[in-house]
């Protein structure tokens, strides 16, 4: 079970909660751009960890969504159950310092996500070089 829909449209990831999972995480979308993506990687216990404190959003034994902060660090959590998640690191100029996630195909996902950041990444060199000529 999933609830949330991952897409990369042009150089942004877009983390789309899905069904009453917007309600219960506040949140309706997530746009980033790759390039504040610092890591992406699936933690099979990452669902296991101390939340922190939640504002706002729900926190129910199997359902976490929403924002949570702890130790100076502000996450979203939208995940189900317990069987780990996709973990989204972000650079400090973002909203967000780690976006916790269950989805579909969380292999899949990740895969996509690095393939799409080092394209992304790829194309960023090729226009400066072509800038700096």
């Amino acid at each position: 079970m999933s609830g949330n829909r991952l897409t990369v449209v042009g150089d942004q990831l877009v983390v789309e909660p899905v069904g009453l999972d917007t309600l219960w995480s506040f949140t309706r979308r997530i746009q980033i751009p790759l390039a504040h993506v610092t890591g992406v990687y699936f933690d099979p216990t990452v669902t296991n960890e101390p939340k922190g404190f939640r504002f706002p959003g729900l926190g129910l034994p199997h359902k976490v969504a929403g924002t949570f902060y702890t130790k100076g660090a502000r996450r979203f959590w939208n995940t189900v159950g317990r069987q780990g998640a996709v973990v989204i690191e972000l650079a400090a100029a973002e909203r967000f310092d780690r976006l916790i996630l269950t989805v579909e195909d969380p292999f899949g996902e990740v895969d996509a996500i690095n393939r799409a950041r080092q394209q992304s990444a790829g194309t960023s060199a090729r226009h400066h070089i072509s800038r700096v000529r």
